[in-house]
């Protein structure tokens, strides 16, 4: 199955990466990872300092329906392209209210990223706490 969109993530973030490896193993979502240090950016609208903030769901090609979409609605639109029970979850964390949770979680791990499993010495510099 062709990709829906492309995920840009912290490829210099050992967390970040942990996560990618994870979400290809267990969700198996249709779409393609990529560090955003090595796209484009202006290609898709965004700016380094969108993408050192928050992971970003980039929709791939007319009719997808979504526009790009950040921190924890971009896990979410990346669980609801898996496979299995992600879907649900995915769309649960999208529903009002479960959604101010979902970003809150986000905002919280993405400013401690360099102190969970997985972490590597680039994770504290390039986090907001590490700013």
């Amino acid at each position: 199955m062709p990709p829906i969109a492309v995920v840009l993530v912290d490829g210099d973030c050992g967390f970040c990466m942990s996560c990618v490896r994870w979400a290809q193993r267990w969700v198996r979502p249709a779409v393609s990872f990529q560090p955003w240090q090595s796209v484009a950016l202006a290609d898709v609208g965004l700016t380094p300092q969108e993408c050192a903030s928050a992971v970003q769901w980039v929709p791939i090609g007319d009719g997808v329906g979504t526009q790009v979409t950040a921190g924890g609605q971009a896990v979410c639109r990346t669980l609801r392209a898996g496979v299995g029970p992600w879907p649900l979850l995915g769309a649960l964390g999208m529903w009002p209210g479960v959604r101010t949770v979902v970003d809150a979680c986000y905002r919280l791990i993405a400013a401690n990223r360099h102190r969970l499993p997985g972490r590597s010495a680039a994770c504290a510099t390039s986090s907001p706490a590490g700013r």
